[in-house]
């Protein structure tokens, strides 16, 4: 609700059709998925997005059960060899709000459909916002990450 009293909503815009139809940890960057828009959307919503590479791509852990859901710390993947950190120091999927964000390689659009490479979302997972990859959003300086994280990610893509 915004400080008129305005309530917004959040809806699904497309849905993920992919060959992972199971919560795995690794392997994701030669996985093709395609994102099939929902009404009202148009091919015209789509225009100019194949001018880019790359999509970021906001969707819901809709397989993540709110029972599992993690608010302090743990530690990642289980593994007590990795420090025990904070929820929001991890791409955890049991968030508080399980939203998942993934930059994607665009493949191609026909119709409403989008196909990428590298989408780490399941079969069925419902999106809810596609932005396109600019270089200019990304990091302007360095990127800093602990030893763990770049272990974590080893096998990921």
């Amino acid at each position: 609700m915004d400080r008129r009293g305005n309530v917004f909503e959040v809806r699904a815009v497309g849905r993920v059709h992919s060959s992972r139809a199971e919560i795995v940890d690794d392997d994701w960057g030669e996985v093709e998925a395609t994102i099939s828009l929902l009404p009202p959307f148009e091919p015209e919503s789509l225009a100019g997005l194949t001018e880019f590479s790359h999509l970021e791509v906001l969707y819901l852990f809709h397989e993540v059960d709110s029972a599992s859901v993690c608010n302090g710390a743990r530690h990642p993947r289980g593994r007590p060899d990795w420090p025990l950190v904070g929820i929001f120091a991890q791409r955890a999927k049991d968030r508080p709000n399980r939203l998942g964000l993934t930059t994607a390689e665009l493949i191609g659009v026909e119709g409403t459909s989008i196909r990428l490479r590298g989408l780490d979302a399941l079969d069925g997972t419902p999106v809810l916002d596609i932005k396109p990859y600019m270089e200019e959003f990304g990091p302007r300086t360095a990127v800093r990450e602990p030893r763990w994280a770049r272990e974590l990610m080893a096998d990921y893509f």
